[in-house]
């Protein structure tokens, strides 16, 4: 017993005998619920007032699992009814999934059907092609499934003979639909006029108008071969147009450009920038090379070697191992420097004094962590000052 609802979406309140029931569980004689299947989410409603929590499909049977055990028997005729709002909801999505992937068609080289699925939020679509699905193609997909949106292109099912399907070039499986025809006399075929045919048992609206607006979110891999698309249909959609639509004008206006020129406008803030942070970048490193030259004239002698001890502004941990290897292959036996919050330092050696023994006197001093090798060792989470730490390295 299959469910009635993928040929009569329009069907959401219906009365039937139930055939069985085991606790929580209901099978009826016929239902038009639809139950989880190929992506799509199964019917919410109730039967006999008794909210129905899930829908599946089992040996055969559409099993309607119920939030309470309800006060029937097998034979009583029941009353059905379907929430309007999710299976028009559900059909909308469905419908334009199998127009996007439409779009992908005339869009992608060697389009393949990867499978989709419908959550209350959004939709999913999985393409398998070798073309790389830029920001460009998203927003092309967009328009060509808006533009059959708007043409109002009939929906129509229909079974057909499986070795008819199966032979058909134009028609669209994905592997789990076409491994699940295997075995079946009749295959069910939804065709968009003009536009796409694909082997599906969901729930669809009759016509492309019907789906409303459709905005395309984004894209993802899922695995090799694979392009995620996410979209959202109706009110979702019209929600999340109308957010990027009011980024795109603050922006506009933040940038001081027409709407349409953002993308140059943003382009040469960007130039902007990486111009302005290479030459902040280059000063900060005039600096730390002052700042490293007047410390050759402060080294001390510790243990027989010299050490050059001191703060170095602008410089995070990697930068500061760096400045203090290379300082120490020329101005000074051990270098140790400490950044200027205090919270971390570097040691590097040169000669006998070992860096990383350097690094866990601090910490133990100070607390933290740190390690590394004789040569080159780091230190962070210092519980103290710059002078502090300082001090305490020049004895």
């Amino acid at each position: 017993m299959r469910s009635r609802a993928p040929a009569e979406p329009e069907v959401t309140g219906f009365e039937a005998a139930v055939r069985r029931i085991d606790g929580r569980e209901v099978v009826l004689e016929e239902t038009f619920f639809y139950p989880e299947g190929g992506g799509q989410p199964a019917d919410r409603g109730f039967l006999d007032g008794v909210a129905v929590t899930h829908v599946r499909t089992a040996d055969g049977e559409v099993v309607h699992e119920l939030a309470t055990e309800p006060d029937v028997a097998a034979g009583d005729v029941v009353q059905g009814a379907i929430d309007p709002d999710f299976r028009t909801y559900c059909a909308r999505a469905h419908t334009a999934s199998h127009a996007l992937f439409g779009a992908g068609r005339r869009l992608f080289e060697d389009l393949g059907y990867g499978g989709f699925g419908i959550t209350e939020e959004k939709v999913r679509v999985d393409l398998a092609t070798p073309t790389e699905v830029d920001d460009a193609a998203l927003v092309e997909l967009e328009r060509l499934v808006n533009r059959v949106v708007w043409d109002s292109r009939d929906v129509t099912w229909e079974q057909v003979p499986r070795e008819d399907a199966l032979g058909r070039e134009d028609v669209a499986f994905n592997t789990a639909t076409e491994e699940g025809v295997t075995g079946a006399e009749q295959v069910r075929l939804v065709e968009i006029e003009g536009w796409d045919v694909a082997a599906c048992g969901g729930t669809h609206v009759r016509n492309t108008n019907d789906i409303g607006p459709v905005t395309v979110l984004d894209r993802s891999n899922p695995g090799e071969g694979l392009t995620r698309v996410t979209f959202a249909v109706g009110p979702a959609a019209i929600d999340r147009r109308a957010s990027e639509a009011t980024a795109a004008r603050r922006a506009a206006r933040t940038l001081d450009a027409p709407l349409t020129d953002i993308d140059d406008a943003a382009e040469r803030l960007r130039a902007d920038h990486e111009a302005l942070s290479e030459t902040i970048d280059d000063l900060r490193e005039e600096v730390v090379t002052a700042r490293l030259s007047a410390l050759e004239d402060e080294t001390v002698t510790r243990e027989d070697a010299e050490w050059l001890v001191g703060t170095v502004p602008h410089a995070d941990a990697n930068d500061l191992a760096e400045h203090a290897q290379r300082a120490a292959d020329g101005s000074a036996d051990v270098v140790a420097l400490v950044g200027a919050s205090g919270d971390y330092l570097a040691a590097a050696s040169a000669g006998d004094v070992d860096a990383g023994e350097v690094v866990e006197s601090v910490t133990t001093a100070f607390g933290g962590g740190g390690g590394g090798s004789p040569a080159l060792a780091q230190a962070g989470g210092l519980d103290a000052s710059a002078d502090e730490v300082v001090d305490f390295l020049r004895g």
